[in-house]
């Protein structure tokens, strides 16, 4: 049982049976193996086969290209309940759905649509390249760059922190095609793993999610053909803050499971742990701190819920999306270590899961734009700036 009810009555039946699917994959098949998977830093292939099964890497994929047709919001729901579980599992079913497919749905041409989106449905892990060892927050202050060729560009440079890099075989690019334009020469490039010049370089040794793969990735004149450029040349820019945008509603939607997760594991531990005679559940001091956890959570989902009802419906969100994203990885921290302090001495120890997902949920604040570059977009908002 959940620690707390979810808010059925937002969801449409069709939602509720996708949602409920989707929680009882993540119990059965992949709460097994959590722990395993992130002492070894390795996610096992055979789930990530089953995410492909399961429909969940092409959820907005349409049918004609062998995807489900679904909506932004079920792909919210999957990274929220895969993430209650094992937060790993959540991302790396959000990259591939709300930026990297979401990408080429926008901005891929017929072609590239028709090439790579039955891939990425069937068989094909996706990876988002932007970040570099200079850019970080100041995303467009890359110095990868790309020379035209005339028929290909030619690639030369380091991308650094690309998560499913080591299981991708696609990868949504960034570089320079024009440095001295700076961030108005910056271009998307489809990018394929077995292209020339192209390498998957080390995977970093993390903190948290380390079951989700995090690598360098090096280009050393990486061949990449004309038609693969995506969207125009110079453009970019444009496409990387409209995907992260989208993407920053799927981060908040990854740390409120995370959040719930924690919370029910401490809600089990109170009734099961005894002191004094009886459960600690029943001493109001641990009652008080699980009601306190509970609110938030809650209000955290709504935050996510609705951002990505807004970008169903085709309204703006970007306010919305940067308030979802910094609230629920704030709450999905507090949370995590309230359920350590809950569960007291074993708490942190790796006989219980919750010391995992306080490790886990350090990188909310950080990744897809940090906390204060969430609070810069909502103040300028409200500035009208």
């Amino acid at each position: 049982m959940d620690a707390v009810p979810q808010p059925l009555t937002a969801l449409s039946e069709e939602e509720k049976f996708f949602q409920a699917t989707v929680r009882k994959f993540a119990r059965e098949q992949i709460r097994p193996y959590v722990r395993e998977m992130d002492e070894a830093a390795h996610f096992r292939p055979d789930i990530i086969k089953q995410f492909f099964e399961m429909g969940l890497m092409g959820i907005e994929i349409p049918e004609e290209y062998g995807g489900q047709g679904g909506t932004f919001f079920q792909a919210i729901l999957a990274v929220e309940e895969l993430s209650a579980v094992d937060p790993s599992a959540g991302v790396i079913v959000d990259v591939q759905n709300t930026i990297c497919n979401n990408a080429v749905i926008k901005w891929g041409t017929p072609d590239q649509k028709k090439k790579y989106l039955p891939r990425l449905a069937e068989n094909t892990v996706a990876s988002y390249a932007l970040s570099e060892a200079g850019s970080g927050s100041d995303a467009f202050a890359m110095a990868t760059t790309a020379q035209d060729c005339g028929d290909h560009f030619l690639l030369n440079g380091r991308k650094l922190w690309i998560t499913n890099a080591a299981e991708a075989g696609f990868f949504l690019l960034f570089a320079n095609a024009n440095p001295a334009a700076g961030y108005k020469g910056v271009t998307a490039f489809l990018v394929e793993r077995e292209f020339p010049g192209f390498q998957v370089g080390k995977k970093e040794d993390k903190l948290g999610l380390r079951a989700s793969s995090t690598c360098e990735l090096l280009m050393d004149n990486c061949r990449v053909p004309r038609e693969n450029v995506m969207g125009e040349i110079g453009k970019g820019y444009k496409i990387a803050i409209e995907t992260l945008n989208e993407g920053r509603i799927a981060i908040g939607a990854q740390m409120i499971g995370l959040a719930r997760g924690a919370l029910d594991h401490a809600v089990a531990y109170a009734k099961e742990r005894k002191q004094f005679g009886k459960p600690i559940g029943e001493f109001q001091g641990v009652q008080f701190e699980l009601a306190k956890m509970a609110v938030e959570v809650e209000a955290a989902r709504l935050l996510v819920y609705n951002a990505a009802r807004l970008r169903d419906a085709g309204m703006p969100f970007l306010m919305e999306a940067a308030m979802a994203k910094y609230y629920s990885s704030e709450i999905a921290e507090k949370a995590a270590s309230k359920s350590i302090e809950v569960h007291g001495g074993v708490g942190i120890t790796k006989d219980y899961p919750v010391e995992k997902l306080y490790r886990d949920a350090k990188i909310g604040r950080i990744y897809e734009g940090t906390s204060n570059i969430q609070l810069v977009t909502i103040a300028k908002k409200l500035l009208g700036k």
